[in-house]
């Protein structure tokens, strides 16, 4: 832990308070999909299509979180949306038997869970302006050691029951709202303020642009947000392609979430292969990007190859490489490059990209339902090489943009 020690007592507590939330949220998102599929006895269509309305939700989650940043404050944005989604986490229990309300529960989840998303970004961006890269990367780190303690035990409580997993995803909601509260209290960060007012060189929030004329700025987002959709509409192959193969295959369901308990392990020890990619081919965010792209296509291809389980693992190792690359770059990015107004953009670039999380499990649980494995792996080496090439656009189209407000 001497890492850690480097950082202030305030960065501290924050990372230990995401990586338990973290372990909670992952209790439940790699189960969503079995859970249909083999607790409520419906086709992977449907469990593709309540992941569908789920990443739905998260998509108006995405653009409402960035763009009521600076109206509501920081504060009442994130406590409120982590408390309601912990709302709708308690209630699955009792709605699953209903299929409507479920789906609706399903879609409230996803609005409020990632509702929060570009709040957080947004505030780390801001409150700690002159280490924020390093404090993107760090957060997420730690948030993929949650994940990792989290998916170890999903599978084991999802042997014993679906909905003690939901309860205490739910739980982990509240009490990272109850955190926040009293964390962003104690910093003086009040509703009306979005970081420190000690910290002179605040940006202001830039309420006089319109939101047509920061939607006008497309080389800043449009492009990485369209790479984005694609690379997680090829990454539904785990959940809407692999999880049921490893089921039908007579695997235990904990096979599947060892995939994921050792992701969260590898960002975790990876981290020094990362840094030399980072140093050698890669040392800008947007570099990062086409780089991650790369390696999630090496990864689908290695599944195409030989769809078994240890093309899995092998697969898994090279997409998390990707994910490590991919996840601290876009929120440095829009950090970097648009100061005050990038909540707005976070939320914005996170709404475009959530976008292949709606659509990639309904195409890929048809796609399943009718051939297989191998069909679906097509779909996400397909996305993965549109992802690529998108990215490489924005590369070339960022060259001289710094978004500044107009006089």
């Amino acid at each position: 832990m001497r890492w850690l020690k480097s950082y202030p007592k305030e960065i501290q507590v924050f990372l230990l308070a995401s990586l338990l939330n973290a372990a909670g949220g992952s209790l439940m998102w790699p189960l969503v999909t079995l859970f249909v599929y083999q607790e409520l006895g419906r086709p992977m269509q449907d469990a593709g299509l309540v992941v569908l309305l789920q990443s739905l939700g998260g998509i108006i989650g995405q653009l409402l979180g960035g763009s009521l940043y600076h109206r509501l404050g920081v504060r009442k944005l994130i406590v409120g949306s982590l408390l309601f989604n912990g709302l709708f986490l308690f209630t699955l229990p009792f709605v699953s038997t209903h299929w409507y309300w479920f789906m609706g529960a399903m879609v409230m989840i996803g609005l409020f869970n990632s509702m929060s998303m570009p709040a957080i970004q947004a505030f780390i961006g801001f409150r700690f302006a002159d280490r924020r890269g390093e404090l993107f990367n760090i957060v997420y780190v730690a948030n993929n050691i949650g994940v990792a303690l989290g998916t170890a035990l999903c599978g084991v409580l999802a042997d014993i029951s679906y909905y003690l997993s939901f309860v205490i995803n739910g739980l982990s909601c509240v009490l990272f709202a109850g955190f926040f509260f009293v964390y962003l209290s104690k910093i003086g960060t009040g509703d009306s303020q979005h970081i420190d007012d000690n910290n002179p060189g605040r940006p202001k929030a830039g309420r006089g642009e319109s939101a047509g004329w920061l939607l006008g700025q497309v080389r800043i987002y449009l492009f990485m947000g369209v790479a984005t959709l694609f690379l997680w509409l090829g990454n539904s192959i785990w959940n809407t392609g692999v999880s049921p193969f490893i089921v039908s295959s007579g695997l235990l369901i904990s096979y599947y979430s060892l995939l994921w308990t050792m992701n969260g392990i590898l960002i975790f020890a990876g981290q020094p292969f990362i840094h030399l990619i980072r140093r050698w081919f890669a040392n800008t965010a947007q570099a990062q990007m086409t780089a991650s792209a790369v390696f999630y296509l090496l990864g689908y291809i290695v599944i195409l190859g030989f769809h078994n389980y240890p093309a899995f693992i092998v697969a898994m190792i090279l997409t998390t490489f990707g994910e490590m690359l991919i996840s601290p770059a876009i929120p440095s990015f829009v950090s970097e490059r648009t100061g005050a107004y990038a909540p707005f953009y976070l939320g914005v670039a996170g709404g475009i990209g959530a976008v292949g999380r709606v659509i990639g499990p309904y195409v890929m649980g048809i796609f399943y339902d009718q051939g297989g494995l191998i069909p679906v792996t097509w779909v996400a080496v397909i996305a993965a090489v549109l992802s690529l090439a998108f990215y490489l656009v924005h590369s070339v189209a960022q060259r001289g943009v710094m978004l500044k407000p107009r006089q």
